[in-house]
């Protein structure tokens, strides 16, 4: 087995930079042949996951979720092999495999593993592997990779706070593959390939990355009193019991709102709104711990 390791030396802060010779002694030990590329851009990424596919190799991406994503995209257009090493500040799809979240825990499960078929998102042609969202969402990501005041796991809970402070609730339309529709007032909408975002909030708690479906998770108004109280239990999941939350299976969807809202999906902008977002099954070929 052959390794090239996508490495994000800006992910989390340089997370991934500072571990990587941890990491290659780990692969050593291992007996798992391989070399590392820094990424410049998140198309870069693309490019070096591309050529290790063409050279016969697994790509690993090392960094955090926006860096597995562009890997795990690019992956689907070759038939490549995807392995992740979590280094960023959520490594959602890294919690929701079940891989370890140190890194070098983690380079036991490329040798140890199996090799599955899993399902990406997809917005306006563009690959995700959590969960892509849009209004407060947007507000939060945005404060969370402005801001240098805060590091770490935190960045989440302190983007949700500053947004909190100055969200208006906006008009959100949601027309589902199925021809239903949907118009509320209220918070965000997210189209969720996997369970996770923000470092671990289960936003998306039945949501499966090999059933070939979205859930749309939608949140409509409440005071900002009562958001902030129910925030917590988006990590444990229990928010879907709440009368202002709504879950939707579907393989596709169209959102649009009343304002400008960028979309994120792992943590990354990947559209203006009005977008489409839709499942992409058994897009990529990803190594994950044997269950």
């Amino acid at each position: 087995m052959s390794v090239a390791l996508i490495v994000n030396p800006s992910a989390a802060g340089g997370r991934a930079r500072r571990a990587l010779p941890e990491v290659l002694a780990a692969l050593t030990r291992l007996g798992i042949g391989h070399r590392a590329d820094y990424t410049q851009s998140l198309d870069h990424a693309r490019a070096l996951a591309r050529r290790a596919a063409a050279a016969g190799e697994t790509a690993v991406a090392f960094g955090g979720d926006g860096t597995v994503g562009a890997v795990a995209g690019a992956l689907s257009d070759c038939d490549g092999v995807l392995g992740v090493l979590p280094g960023g500040r959520g490594n959602d799809f890294a919690r929701t495999l079940g891989i370890p979240l140190t890194p070098v825990d983690a380079c036991d499960v490329l040798t140890r593993g199996e090799v599955r078929r899993l399902d990406l998102g997809d917005v306006n042609g563009r690959a995700y592997v959590g969960i892509a969202s849009c209004g407060f969402d947007s507000d939060v990501n945005r404060i969370a990779n402005e801001t240098r005041l805060v590091r770490g796991n935190l960045v989440y809970a302190y983007g949700l706070l500053r947004a909190l402070a100055i969200w208006k609730p906006a008009v959100f339309t949601i027309e589902l593959d199925s021809g239903e529709r949907r118009t509320i007032w209220g918070y965000s909408v997210a189209a969720a390939n996997s369970r996770f975002f923000g470092a671990g909030m289960m936003l998306a708690p039945d949501a499966s990355i090999d059933d070939g479906e979205l859930e749309i998770v939608i949140i409509r108004r409440v005071s900002r009193l009562r958001y902030l109280l129910m925030a917590p239990r988006v990590f444990r999941g229990a928010h879907v019991r709440l009368d202002n939350v709504e879950v939707i299976r579907c393989s596709g969807a169209r959102i649009s709102a009343s304002r400008r809202f960028t979309m994120y999906a792992d943590g990354e902008p990947i559209a203006e709104l009005p977008a489409t977002a839709r499942a992409r099954p058994a897009a990529v070929r990803t190594i994950v711990p044997v269950s």
